[in-house]
């Protein structure tokens, strides 16, 4: 048996999220369909670096599966993507060694949150970032996210129904970049934990409208309390772009 480690995309607008549920179509779903067809009726296991919600887009998720089958990557691909849905493609695959875990051997991962600030809803947009009309003070905005660099107890800027302990994580960078009409948030860091990048996101957002301070980011972390941050920004604004390896 040989492991595959797969980089794919997927545009997250039709999926009720990356992990397999009961009657509802997700990206996990279509990859199971896939390699089983591929692999003659046999059932394959597949694991990613992690979950993405509902509407959540990805650029850079990464899998691992295993496999008897001995293919050149360009046939691999094909083999592949003749079989997925158009709203999935898989960009890049190689043999890994026998032990490589696309969940736990992720050393980082970098994600981008995207709002649009155009007058008027562009229509082929809706599904792809987030619009916000009103003017945004990305300045407010940069000063506010230092508060965030480093290593710190992340409960504030955490889904407060998740089961997770241990909620200290690191990030090593929060970049703004500005493409037109387009503000993208660019966020890179050890790991992540259930809707933190979003709950980031929205909190970020209200400083940039002026609905919060940005000293009063530090205070938010040292709360360790969901309450005290701002408001989980939309799915459909977030892309996962690159794990670490």
């Amino acid at each position: 048996m040989k492991r595959m480690k797969a980089t794919i995309a997927y545009d997250g607008s039709g999926f009720a999220g990356y992990q397999i549920q009961l009657k509802t179509r997700t990206v996990q779903l279509e990859l199971l369909r896939a390699l089983k067809e591929l692999h003659k009726g046999e059932p394959v296991e597949v694991v990613a670096s992690g979950r993405t919600d509902s509407g959540v887009h990805a650029t850079g998720q990464v899998i691992h599966f295993d496999t008897p089958f001995s293919m050149p990557k360009e046939s691999w691909m094909r083999a592949l993507n003749v079989r997925l849905p158009q709203d999935i493609q898989v960009y890049d695959i190689e043999e890994a060694d026998a032990d490589f875990h696309a969940r736990y051997h992720a050393k980082g991962k970098i994600y981008r949150y995207k709002w649009n600030r155009s007058k008027l809803i562009n229509p082929f947009h809706r599904n792809h970032l987030v619009h916000v009309p009103q003017k945004i003070d990305v300045g407010r905005m940069e000063k506010a996210a230092e508060a965030f660099i480093g290593t710190h107890d992340f409960s504030s800027f955490c889904a407060a129904n998740t089961n997770v302990v241990d909620k200290v994580r690191s990030i090593w960078r929060i970049d703004f970049e500005e493409h037109g009409e387009e503000l993208h948030m660019v966020i890179e860091g050890s790991g992540f934990l259930y809707n933190m990048v979003r709950i980031i996101a929205g909190t970020l957002l209200e400083v940039g409208l002026n609905r919060r301070e940005p000293e009063e980011l530090a205070e938010i972390i040292a709360a360790c309390d969901r309450d005290a941050a701002g408001k989980t920004a939309a799915a459909h604004g977030l892309y996962l772009e690159k794990v670490h390896y």
